[in-house]
């Protein structure tokens, strides 16, 4: 583990390999697993609030969730997460003509539908997961089946998991941050480490 500031990281962030496959997987994170995914309490009215121009891109099951529970529930340990519809597909997801899952939040804001915000930070992370650790925050390394093609991907084309979550670290912790982190690893790379 290395910190920097108040964040302690994982080196396997620094040294094990990802790059999201989209095309192999089908945005598979997004409809699978047991709850939501995680959101800060900063991000729930910012759910709120974008859902009038996402809201056509979103299933009518989804839709009819919303209606009934909100945005976000909070999960059997006790986490504030995303709701889901039938036990597993986040309520946020759409899909594309060739049958991929995409993020609608994100989507509108690609488009240039709305700039305010970009999805949940946990979503942008992913596979990263940040946890309180008393006055630090840990990020770790969440290792999913359903992601074994960014695993493959990453590999081949050398690109550490530190690398191909730039835009998202710099985005939670700011771009002095996430060059600090660089250059540890290429000093961890220096001495053989990683």
């Amino acid at each position: 583990m290395i910190q920097i500031d108040d964040v302690i990281i994982s080196l396997d962030i620094l040294k094990e390999y990802f790059l999201c496959d989209l095309d192999a997987c089908k945005g598979e994170c997004c409809i699978e697993g047991d709850a939501g995914a995680p959101v800060r309490e900063d991000e729930v009215q910012k759910l709120k609030d974008v859902l009038p121009i996402i809201w056509n891109d979103l299933a009518p099951e989804a839709q009819k969730v919303i209606n009934k529970q909100g945005v976000v529930y909070t999960d059997a340990d006790g986490d504030l997460v995303t709701s889901i519809v039938n036990n597993k597909d986040c309520v946020f997801t759409c899909y594309d003509e060739r049958g991929c899952c995409f993020c609608a939040i994100e989507k509108a804001y690609r488009n240039g539908l709305q700039k305010d915000f970009f999805k949940p930070i946990s979503c942008h992370l992913y596979p990263i997961r940040v946890s309180d650790v008393g006055p630090y925050e840990a990020l770790n390394y969440h290792q999913w089946d359903v992601c074994k093609a960014a695993r493959v991907l990453g590999k081949a084309k050398g690109v550490a998991i530190y690398q191909g979550m730039k835009e998202p670290l710099i985005r939670r912790f700011g771009q002095a941050w996430y060059d600090e982190l660089v250059d540890a690893a290429e000093e961890l790379k220096r001495r053989d480490i990683i």
